[in-house]
């Protein structure tokens, strides 16, 4: 495989290799082949056993637990990763992985993974990253109460888009989590997060680009959350991100951790020498006796209004 420089950077800023000398395993992945998929190709079928790991190089892949015909559980966009649970556990795949359009993956096997993980506690961390990020992404039917838990239907309260919560899951689960809290007299922040000059990015690269791009923002968002906190998709290209448990100085440093996380990501395109840097601003709001939902979350809409007037890529509180 040649690895040219817009792979590499692809590489470089992937889940597995985030943060790792890719100079140190570079030669190693020479060895490792890209698969070139079309429009609707299969990928991971569940009746049919998988050996590699595959970073997505380009393109995007749609992850179904049910069949084609319902919504996507997950879509993997530019370096993402595919297989990881299969190959560690030896089962067959559970989900269904099909390319959305023309997608180049790199193809890790079983063995040279392995290696990469012996050999580099960077690769170790950052797969075990990986894999609590799918646990979390996957804890669809359960949200904790006093005496029992909220089940509720995937298809309903998951957005297809990101593999986030969607609003009508919000609307349910946030103000159990703010009514807790309220009882136990424990502080909670809510933080509205929006994605900066998204639509400017949507005119210049498109519908297609600009959703695997809401999908990676969502992804880097979610893995810097702590397990207790929730997260969705407000609408567009803003999420809520409720902090139990949390307040103000440990929320803001929680919304400034979210906003340099997506800060990292840098879009690059085939053809392209420059990539473009991904930013977002937050909005910050403690939760006050009295507050309902829409309370709460007016009061960080307007915290995020003067992080957008004050430049962007910036976390206000609300006053």
């Amino acid at each position: 495989m040649n690895l040219n420089p817009f792979r590499c950077q692809v590489l470089a800023e992937s889940v597995l290799f985030r943060n790792v000398g890719l100079e140190a395993i570079e030669h190693r992945l020479e060895a490792c082949p890209v698969r070139e998929l079309a429009a609707g190709e299969v990928l991971i079928d569940p009746g049919k056993a998988n050996d590699h790991l595959f970073v997505v190089l380009t393109g995007q892949l749609r992850v179904y637990l049910d069949g084609r015909e319902m919504p996507a559980h997950a879509i993997l966009a530019q370096g993402e990763c595919a297989g990881e649970l299969s190959l560690l556990d030896g089962q067959l795949p559970s989900a269904l992985v099909i390319a959305a359009e023309a997608t180049e993956v790199l193809a890790i096997s079983h063995n040279l993974l392995w290696s990469l993980v012996d050999s580099c506690h960077g690769v170790a961390r950052n797969l075990l990253g990986l894999l609590a990020g799918r646990v979390r992404q996957s804890d669809l039917a359960l949200v904790n109460s006093d005496a029992d838990s909220l089940e509720f239907d995937q298809a309903t309260a998951v957005d297809a888009l990101t593999g986030l919560h969607n609003r009508r899951w919000l609307a349910d689960a946030f103000p159990r989590a703010m009514e807790r809290c309220l009882r136990d007299g424990a502080p909670l922040c809510l933080v509205l997060a929006d994605i900066d000059h998204f639509k400017d990015f949507n005119g210049r690269h498109g519908y297609l680009v600009g959703d695997s791009v809401l999908h990676g923002v969502a992804s880097r968002i979610a893995a810097s959350l702590r397990t207790q906190d929730l997260i969705a998709r407000y609408g567009g290209e803003e999420f809520a991100v409720l902090l139990p448990g949390t307040d103000t100085l440990e929320g803001l440093e929680i919304a400034q951790r979210m906003r340099t996380a997506v800060e990292m990501i840098h879009f690059s395109r085939a053809g392209h020498t420059t990539p473009e840097r991904i930013t977002v601003s937050c909005g910050v709001a403690p939760l006050r006796l009295g507050d309902t939902l829409d309370t709460l979350l007016a009061a960080a809409e307007r915290a995020l209004a003067r992080a957008k007037e004050g430049g962007r890529n910036r976390v206000e509180v609300a006053k």
